[in-house]
């Protein structure tokens, strides 16, 4: 496990240089709330991935032969102290990816459920006993599969690691894992609230670097199964390297997640919720409403989602986006939307902000009368954008949503039920919501989406992870024979 140092604060963390390895390159870490360097931290080599893959392999030999009740009953432990901890890890995530403090609490909280999850398996997963002809039994047992290893994004440096390792470590495995290296230091305060639970040393250990490093997991014939989480372009690139070294893989990719609202929608309620899945976590989120369907005569509620997006303060309401770069990306997908023939009638560039002047901050915005071939459409954005396309009918936004290559969520707005039903059975997406703008399932359900969102099958939460991180063992026994032995003989 690792021993790096890191801090909650930038003031601790500046110019401080976290050792992960023996090699002497280092990366800066931004923080997108200031502009300035959060601290360094340092590459893992060749060599030290060795050893840490062999040194968690050694491990995980005897922590898959302790018995399962007692490996959640560590799950148990780490929970408590995520929880008591959580002031510090709130505060981390915070400065070093940009969330404000409620946003970072919200992540850090639907991570711990899935630290429940893990820690109730011996209630979920008793296997199964049957006689299947005279005198003889099958039954299936679930066993470990090794190391393995999870890569995940730097916008919820905490959720989504805890979305794998606490399942992995509770079904008897060995996890790597590798943090963005834009938001490393989450997952190294992690490292050390699980390490004083008692787990075995060199069990889970935390790597880091960029993707090279990622490259290296992929590559490595040790690594049984390799979980990630980022852009889709990513996500197909390590789905493909690493399923050819014959590995088990699960990669999720990103989105353009369509909203669609239609007249009879409860214009209160709608205009909240589709500004708060717009804006939420600057829009660095794969769950993000970025599309709005406008089905008919909406233009009462678009004006609500306009006057609560307006009032909107970077700096206060919402936190900044990952990075200059970003800033940079989404500013020309603006500029390139109006200059297309969109109305830009929102323009998140002229947003006033409060706080550092230097942080990477986008307003909200809003791209009204696109079409479907925009780009503002078809393409991830990735900040607090919202496309509205205006429609004359339910089938034809249903038709828009289908045509994405994308297929992670979609949400209609609706007060009947029929309605509902109705989007439910046709839309493509593998998450969809009726009146919730962000429809990610709660554990045991799943989550995942359909198309270029999702490369290699399963879900990567809930029960379809519990078939992801293990492998089933099927016994068939006779005993019947056991009679005929003399046993005095």
């Amino acid at each position: 496990m690792n021993t790096t140092k890191s801090h909650a604060t930038p003031e601790k963390i500046d110019s401080k240089k976290h050792e992960t390895s023996n090699t002497d390159e280092y990366i800066s870490v931004i923080s997108p709330l200031s502009g300035k360097v959060f601290g360094e931290i340092k590459v893992t080599s060749e060599k030290a991935l060795e050893e840490t893959i062999a040194g968690s392999a050694e491990a995980q030999k005897e922590w898959a032969k302790i018995p399962l009740n007692r490996r959640a009953g560590f799950m148990m432990q780490f929970r408590e102290l995520l929880h008591k901890n959580s002031d510090d890890l709130v505060e981390m995530i915070h400065h070093e990816n940009g969330k404000t403090r409620d946003e970072a609490r919200a992540g850090l909280l639907k991570g711990i459920e899935s630290v429940e999850f893990a820690a109730a398996l011996p209630q979920m997963i008793s296997g199964s006993v049957q006689e299947v002809s005279r005198g003889v039994e099958c039954k299936t047992l679930r066993s470990p599969l090794g190391v393995v290893a999870g890569i995940t994004p730097f916008n919820f440096p905490a959720m989504i690691p805890l979305w794998m390792f606490p399942l992995a470590l509770t079904l008897g495995n060995g996890f790597i894992l590798k943090p963005s290296e834009k938001t490393p230091f989450t997952a190294v305060e992690l490292s050390k609230l699980l390490e004083k639970t008692g787990f075995p040393p060199g069990l889970f250990s935390v790597i880091q670097g960029d993707k090279h490093v990622a490259g290296l997991l992929c590559d490595h014939p040790n690594i049984s199964a390799l979980a990630f989480v980022g852009s889709s372009p990513v996500a197909k690139t390590i789905y493909a390297r690493a399923s050819q070294q014959g590995k088990r893989v699960r990669c999720m990719g990103g989105a353009k997640n369509h909203l669609t609202i239609v007249p009879d929608a409860d214009p209160e309620i709608a205009a909240a919720n589709i500004v708060a899945s717009v804006t939420g976590c600057a829009g660095q989120r794969c769950m993000a409403g970025s599309v709005l369907l406008a089905v008919g005569n909406v233009n009462h509620i678009i004006a609500k989602i306009y006057q609560m997006m307006s009032k909107i303060i970077p700096g206060r309401d919402i936190g900044p986006v990952i990075s200059a770069e970003a800033r940079e990306r989404i500013f020309g997908f603006l500029e390139r939307a109006h200059r297309e023939g969109a109305e830009l009638t929102l323009d998140g560039r002229k947003s006033p902000i409060e706080g550092n002047k230097e942080g990477f901050y986008v307003g909200p915005s809003i791209i009204d009368h696109a079409y479907p071939e925009h780009e503002a459409v078809t393409e991830e954005i990735f900040g607090p954008v919202l496309t509205i396309i205006r429609v004359h009918s339910l089938e034809e936004a249903i038709e828009i949503e289908n045509r994405s290559i994308y297929g992670n969520a979609a949400t209609i707005y609706t007060q009947t039920g029929g309605v509902a039903e109705y989007f439910i059975e046709r839309v493509n997406a593998g998450m969809v919501g009726v009146n919730v703008g962000v429809p990610v399932p709660r554990d045991p359900f799943s989550f995942g989406g359909r198309g270029e969102s999702r490369f290699g099958d399963g879900d990567i939460t809930g029960e379809s992870a519990v078939e992801f991180w293990s492998g089933i063992k099927k016994v068939t026994t006779k005993w019947e024979a056991g009679r005929y032995i003399d046993w005095m003989s």
